[in-house]
């Protein structure tokens, strides 16, 4: 199913998919060392140890993933995909510039 939210800037509506139970997802938990983790490759949002209604209800979260979403439209999947590894290398999952502005996304 594709959801269509209005961006958080209230410009532009955001498509997405969200896919539960991911495998990825599971793999970032126990590199991230969470119970719960939601992840962004491209439009989809990826859950472990969450449903899809979970995540919707908590407004924060949807609004840190859908930040990842806009950057990977505005970067390019894998231009977005290399920065931010690269981001995460140097400075850390934390401290990474694009985990900063999702965020800061969560507040708006």
């Amino acid at each position: 199913m594709v959801h269509q939210i209005i961006s958080t800037t209230g410009l532009s509506k955001t498509s997405f998919q969200i896919k539960e139970n991911s495998w990825l997802a599971k793999i970032a938990a126990k590199k991230l060392r969470s119970k719960s983790v939601a992840m962004v490759l491209g439009k989809t949002i990826h859950l472990h140890n969450t449903t899809k209604e979970q995540f919707l209800q908590d407004e924060r979260w949807v609004k840190h993933e859908l930040c990842h979403v806009e950057q990977f439209k505005d970067h390019g999947y894998l231009i977005f995909t290399v920065k931010y590894l690269w981001e995460s290398l140097r400075k850390g999952y934390y401290n990474n510039k694009y985990e900063k502005e999702a965020r800061e996304a969560e507040e708006l």
